[in-house]
């Protein structure tokens, strides 16, 4: 698997599919927390196979990347992006971002501006802000944050046993087998245990706001209604009030693992954005 160096030493690996001999567009693959570019395999052979390259991190604890001490601030995860491109030598490239992976591609741009993307999609991400504060009443309260926490240094494994039963809203029809919930939860469990508080933090304190505003490529914002780790109501809906002329979707039926239970809806929304 190739991989790169970071300018604090960290290495990262990548995956890449290109079938194309180099005349593929980018699709670059961000994951979720937690989660590694093993969770696009939905995604990368049906993009492949029509012609695009296929670009998936392992972010800096996650995968088979290095688990270092440092780094887990979203500023250090998006300059993790911006090197992958710069590696690479990428232009015009797409970035498909989900959950936490949706709010390092909007720190990206917001750090490195839109010189290397011709697109973004933000799937299920936990976007523009989730933290209460006095000028967002609605998001959720810092103490939600630390009873987290207290439960990955209690039980790290039952919080996500209990994560991954919800995760795919089967409860609303979605037809997944206890495998691929068992597969989501050796996943889970793979992240770093520092890797996987430190960027919950990170995640909880991050504000968007103001960089999406500033968005103005083509962008795809694409959210379930039932989802637990995203809520809509403060995250996909206000992104799109933020990005008034972004494409939202929001599936009735979806939770946070949409990337599988609406993979084929997902990914010709993906194709109708990298055609635009």
């Amino acid at each position: 698997m190739p991989n790169f160096t970071t300018a604090d030493g960290t290495r990262l690996a990548y995956e890449d599919y290109d079938t194309t001999g180099g005349t593929g567009e980018a699709i670059v693959f961000v994951a979720s927390w937690v989660l590694d570019a093993d969770m696009w395999e939905y995604q990368i052979p049906y993009f492949t196979e029509r012609g695009y390259r296929c670009i998936a991190l392992d972010r800096r604890g996650h995968g088979r990347s290095d688990r270092p001490s440092t780094g887990y601030d979203i500023d250090t995860t998006a300059d993790d992006i911006a090197a992958l491109l710069e590696h690479l030598d990428l232009t015009g490239v797409t970035l498909v971002g989900h959950s936490f992976g949706g709010a390092e591609v909007a720190r990206y741009l917001a750090r490195h501006g839109e010189e290397r993307v011709a697109r973004v999609a933000l799937v299920s991400a936990v976007v523009p802000f989730l933290k209460q504060t006095d000028d967002n009443p609605d998001g959720l309260p810092e103490a939600a944050l630390e009873a987290t926490i207290a439960q990955f240094r209690t039980d790290r494994p039952k919080w996500f046993a209990q994560q991954a039963q919800v995760w795919y809203a089967t409860h609303l029809g979605n037809d997944v087998s206890p495998a691929l919930i068992d597969w989501t939860l050796r996943k889970c469990l793979s992240a770093s245990p520092w890797a996987t508080t430190q960027l919950f933090r990170s995640m909880f304190h991050a504000d968007h706001r103001a960089g999406l505003r500033d968005i103005t490529v083509p962008t795809l914002v694409v959210h379930g209604a039932a989802d637990t780790s995203a809520p809509v109501a403060i995250t996909g809906r206000r992104t799109a009030q933020l990005l008034p002329g972004c494409r939202y979707v929001e599936y009735p039926t979806a939770g946070h693992g949409l990337f599988v239970t609406h993979a084929q809806q997902l990914n010709a929304e993906l194709l109708d954005l990298l055609k635009s």
